[in-house]
């Protein structure tokens, strides 16, 4: 697609979204609110609307890479304590004029998002998107955070437009299009864009999602969801949850939790400008599995760091090096006794056995890595990004900041 053509497509976009805005505008001051933050928004798209999505770069060779850092020669320090990104998540690319783009979800609790309707939208929210002119040292977001997303109609209906739970992003990008994933109610749903701001309406990445026995089998052997010590089983089968893409040779690989307690990792593949209807299931199902047991009853810390992947693995970043693929992933032993909610995370580190990607992959001895248990809800959202041949990573190291950390030379 030609920028001309991405121009007049982002353009009328915008038009008839204003046109749909209009008799709400007139009516209600809610309405004249929400349509001046779209046309902040709309001059920024129609601007930026032939600015370039591009290949992201892969680590130089002349630089530490993941592959440095399995084999003992690299680690990861503090370059930026503080980035304005949220603690909990993040998931940057870099833009052809230098800026870095973050995607993340965001709700009114969090920080006053409100949805393309104008109505507050609920926890944990909508994606949004933070901006970086400074190179990725700092990020905002627009003063008064709108959806990413167009709804169908107003108001946003969640069963169509998710806009309560567009939860853990990822994003890849093709050649031609910026490919979107996210989670909502377990499942993984999937949406592209020819400049990252106007998006097309989701689509179920199909097979996955959280699903009772009644509905269907566990399919795949290995997502049946089995009993926590602390915690109530939520359905009966998973292969969704907060999810991973990565784009290589026209193919689209889309990655997923499989089951729970334990827990694994899988992925779906299918083309890459294809329908997402196409995809299935990859040639090695899980491509690696978490620990088999809960571990100790009574211990949380570092005594449990074997155990730290039991109840759920999810938020698969994927990164090339070489002839072999690593992954930064998030791994959940679930609760403790007594505790409210899941109170363990870390984050684990992965490799692809051979040079395929849907091969079989082994996991690094060492995980978790970073962050000792019981960790942080931060520290597995892990967000690998490349400038200038060098690989840093956005993360949250004390589970009040997120910080870039940089791959260095020991």
């Amino acid at each position: 697609m030609t920028s001309l053509r991405k121009s007049l497509w982002a353009s009328a976009i915008i038009v008839i979204a204003l046109i749909a805005l209009l008799s709400l505008t007139i009516f209600t001051e809610r309405g004249a609110t929400l349509l001046q933050r779209i046309l902040g928004r709309a001059d920024r798209v129609v601007s930026q609307a032939t600015s370039t999505l591009v290949e992201q770069e892969r680590p130089s060779t002349d630089a530490p890479t993941l592959a440095n850092y399995w084999n003992g020669e690299a680690e990861f320090v503090v370059d930026v304590a503080v980035t304005g990104l949220p603690m909990g998540e993040s998931e940057t690319i870099v833009m052809g004029n230098g800026e870095l783009w973050s995607y993340v979800h965001a709700s009114d609790r969090s920080i006053g998002t409100v949805d393309r309707c104008g109505d507050p939208v609920e926890f944990p929210g909508c994606v949004v998107s933070y901006r970086s002119t400074d190179g990725g040292i700092s990020f905002t977001h627009d003063d008064a955070p709108v959806c990413d997303f167009m709804c169908n109609q107003c108001p946003c209906e969640s069963q169509f437009d998710h806009t309560d739970q567009q939860q853990y992003p990822r994003v890849a990008f093709d050649g031609e299009r910026l490919n979107i994933v996210y989670e909502y109610r377990g499942m993984v749903m999937y949406r592209n864009s020819f400049d990252g701001e106007l998006w097309s309406h989701p689509e179920l990445v199909p097979l996955s999602g959280m699903w009772d026995l009644g509905f269907m089998d566990c399919t795949p052997n290995g997502s049946q969801i089995n009993e926590h010590p602390f915690t109530p089983k939520p359905s009966d089968c998973l292969m969704g949850g907060p999810p991973g893409i990565y784009v290589e040779d026209g193919l689209m690989y889309v990655f997923v939790g499989m089951g729970q307690n334990p827990s694994a990792m899988a992925c779906f593949v299918g083309p890459a400008n294809g329908s997402v209807t196409e995809m299935k299931y990859c040639s090695t199902t899980p491509l690696f599995a978490g620990a088999t047991t809960y571990g100790p009853m009574d211990t949380k810390g570092a005594e449990a760091r074997s155990f730290f992947d039991f109840r759920t693995i999810s938020s698969a970043d994927v990164q090339k090096v070489g002839a072999r693929y690593y992954m930064l992933y998030e791994g959940v032993r679930g609760p403790g006794k007594d505790d409210p909610g899941d109170t363990q995370f870390a984050l684990g580190l992965a490799r692809s056995s051979t040079d395929q990607i849907d091969g079989p992959w082994e996991t690094f001895d060492a995980n978790p890595i970073l962050v000792e248990m019981p960790g942080n809800i931060g520290v597995g959202h892990a967000d690998l990004v490349v400038m200038e041949g060098e690989t840093y990573l956005y993360t949250s190291l004390d589970g009040e900041t997120r910080s870039r950390l940089k791959l260095e030379w020991r």
